[in-house]
C-alpha cells in the first residue's frame, strides 16, 4: 500500500506539474482537431497562456483551422509531427483592419495569418504543418487584375479606401494602389524583438510568407517553404529589421526566395530603418524568381548582409540586387561566399538600378539610390543563362565590387556597365553566346587572372568599350583563342596589359576605330 501511495503521489505530482507548466494542449482548450474552425479556442489560449505570462499552445498530431492569430509576448507555437494547421479561406476572418506593411508601405488592411504587434518573445516550432490556403487570395488578385472594365468594388476594398485616406505613393504604384485590396501575409510581426522560427513547414500562402517588419533579433531556422506557382508568394522577406539570422532553410517559392528590403520610396524613407545584420547560410532554393534578393523596396537602406554556403537550382535569377531612381537608400557591406547555383534562367548575378522603370536622369538626392561594397567569392555556375548584369546610372554608378574565384558555365558572360572601382580575380566564363566580359562606361576595373575555357572563334573574350583606368593583368589563356581583347571607344584610356602570357592567343588586342591609339598600354 505504501508503494501504491507513493506511485499515485509521483503521478499526481507528475500531472500538477505539467498542468502547471504552461503547456496548454488546444485539444484541452475548446479546439478540435477534425478540421472544423477554432479560431476563439485558439485565440482564446494565446490570451489564457499571456495572461499567466506567456506558455506554449501546443498542437497534437490532426487537422485545425483557424482564422487569423494575434501573438503576444512570450507566446510559442509548437504543432506536433502530424499536426496540420489550416487557415480559413473566409476573407471575414482576417477583419478587423490591422496596421500592416504591404510592399514597403504601412497601411490598413487585412490581418496577417499570424500577426503581432509591439510583443517580444514569439516562437512557431515543431514538426508540424502550417496551410495558408492561399489560392483564394489568388484568385481574388487575378480576378480583380484581368477584369475588362471597371467592376463593383468590394467591401473589402471600400473599407480599405475608407481606413487609408492620404496614402502616399509614386505614380508608378498607382496600378498596384488602385486594386485596393492587398493580400495577407502568412506571419508579420511588426515592431517586435526576440523572434524564432523553426522546423515547421509553410505551404500555400496569400502573400509573402515569412515577413518581419521593424523587428530586432529575428532566428528563421530549419524550416520548409512551399508556395506553387503563385502571385508574390515570396518566402523570407525580413524588412526594416535588425539582427536577422536564416538558416538551414529548404525554399521553393512562387516569387523570391529570401528578400531583403526596408520600405518603399518616400514611405520608406519616413520611417528611415535600415535592414542590417543578417546572416544566410546553409540554405537551398529551387523554384522562385530569385534565389536571394534584396530590394527593390530598399528606401531605408541594407546594411551588412552575408550569404554563404547555399545552393540555387532553378531558381530563375540567384543573387539580385535590385533599385531604382526616386527609391533612394544605401545598400552597402555585402558578402557573398560558397553558392552553387544550376539551371539559372536570367542572370546568375544581377545588381540593377533600373529595375522596373526607366526614369530620366535626376539630381543626387535623398531619392537616388546608392550601391556600393559589394563582395561576390568562391561561386560555382552551371547550366546559366547569363554569368552577370552590373548596371548603375549616371548620377550613382555602382561602386566598389568585386568577383574573385568565379567559375561560371552557360549562355551569356559578365556585362558591367556605369560603374567603378570593380575588380575580377580568378574568374572563368564560359560562354557559349558573346564575350566573357562586357565592359562599358565603366573606370577602374581590375581583370586579374580571367577568361574562358571555350572562346569562341571571332568573339573576343574580353570587349571594351568607354572604359578607363584599367589593369589587365597575370592572364594565360590554356586554349587557343582568337581575340583576347576588342577595345573601341573615344572614352577608353588607361589600359594596362601586365604580367601577362599571350602565347596562345592569335589577336591579343583588337582596336576600334574610335579606340585612341594611346589608350592601351602593353
Amino acid at each position: 500500500m505504501k508503494k501504491i501511495f507513493i506511485i499515485l503521489f509521483f503521478i499526481t505530482g507528475l500531472n500538477t506539474a505539467f498542468a502547471n507548466d504552461g503547456w496548454l494542449n488546444i485539444l484541452n482548450e475548446g479546439g478540435n482537431n477534425k478540421g472544423i474552425k477554432c479560431t476563439e479556442a485558439i485565440q482564446g489560449a494565446i490570451e489564457k497562456a499571456s495572461k499567466n505570462g506567456g506558455g506554449t499552445i501546443f498542437f497534437p498530431a490532426g487537422e485545425y483551422l483557424t482564422g487569423a492569430l494575434k501573438l503576444k509576448s512570450n507566446i510559442t507555437i509548437h504543432l506536433d509531427s502530424g499536426a496540420l494547421l489550416k487557415f480559413s479561406e473566409n476573407f471575414d476572418d482576417y477583419l478587423p483592419y490591422v496596421e500592416m506593411r504591404y510592399e514597403g508601405i504601412v497601411m490598413q488592411s487585412f490581418s496577417p495569418l499570424f500577426y503581432a504587434k509591439d510583443v517580444e518573445n514569439i516562437t512557431i516550432k515543431g514538426r508540424g504543418v502550417i496551410d495558408g490556403q492561399g489560392k483564394a487570395w489568388w484568385n481574388e488578385v487575378y480576378r480583380i487584375e484581368t477584369a475588362k472594365g471597371p467592376i463593383p468594388e468590394t467591401k473589402y476594398q471600400k473599407m480599405w479606401s475608407e481606413q487609408n485616406k492620404g496614402i502616399v505613393y509614386e505614380p508608378y504604384y498607382k496600378r498596384t494602389i488602385d486594386k485596393h485590396f492587398f493580400r495577407p501575409s502568412f506571419f508579420q510581426a511588426y515592431n517586435c524583438k526576440n523572434i524564432l522560427i523553426e522546423g515547421v513547414t509553410f505551404k500555400n500562402s496569400p502573400f509573402w510568407t515569412i515577413n518581419p517588419e521593424f523587428c530586432d533579433n529575428v532566428t528563421v531556422t530549419g524550416i520548409s517553404i512551399f508556395n506553387p506557382h503563385s502571385p508574390n508568394t515570396d518566402g523570407i522577406n525580413p524588412s526594416s529589421c535588425t539582427n536577422v539570422h536564416i538558416s538551414n532553410c529548404h525554399i521553393s517559392v512562387g516569387d523570391d526566395c529570401i528578400t531583403i528590403k526596408s520600405g518603399r520610396d518616400a514611405d520608406g524613407r519616413k520611417y528611415g530603418k535600415a535592414t542590417e545584420n543578417v546572416t544566410i547560410t546553409n540554405c537551398t532554393m529551387l523554384s522562385g524568381h530569385g534565389g536571394v534578393v534584396i530590394g527593390s523596396e530598399m528606401s531605408g537602406g541594407i546594411k551588412k548582409i552575408t550569404i554563404s554556403n547555399c545552393v540555387f537550382d532553378g531558381t530563375d535569377r540567384g543573387i539580385r540586387i535590385k533599385s531604382a531612381r526616386g527609391r533612394g537608400g544605401v545598400v552597402e557591406d555585402i558578402r557573398v561566399d560558397n553558392i552553387v547555383m544550376k539551371n539559372i534562367k536570367e542572370e546568375a548575378i544581377i545588381l540593377d538600378l533600373f529595375y522596373d522603370k526607366d526614369n530620366p536622369v535626376e539630381p543626387v538626392t535623398e531619392r537616388t539610390p546608392i550601391f556600393r561594397n559589394i563582395h561576390i567569392s568562391n561561386v560555382t555556375g552551371g547550366n546559366v543563362n547569363k554569368a552577370g548584369f552590373v548596371r548603375g546610372i549616371v548620377e550613382m554608378p555602382i561602386q566598389n565590387i568585386t568577383f574573385s574565384n568565379i567559375n561560371m558555365d552557360g549562355k551569356e558572360g559578365f556585362t558591367i556597365n556605369t560603374a567603378t572601382d570593380v575588380e575580377f580575380h580568378d574568374v572563368k566564363v564560359n560562354a557559349t553566346v558573346g564575350s566573357s566580359f562586357k565592359i562599358s562606361d565603366a573606370k577602374n576595373l581590375i581583370l586579374d587572372n580571367v577568361g574562358s575555357s571555350t572562346p569562341i572563334k571571332g568573339v573576343p573574350v574580353i570587349k571594351i568599350d568607354n572604359a578607363s583606368n584599367m589593369m589587365i593583368n597575370n592572364n594565360f589563356p590554356f586554349n587557343a583563342t582568337d581575340i583576347f581583347i576588342e577595345a573601341n571607344g573615344k572614352d577608353t584610356k588607361n589600359i594596362f596589359l601586365k604580367n601577362n602570357v599571350f602565347n596562345n592567343v592569335t589577336t591579343v588586342v583588337k582596336k576600334g576605330k574610335d579606340l585612341d591609339k594611346k589608350a592601351i598600354v602593353e
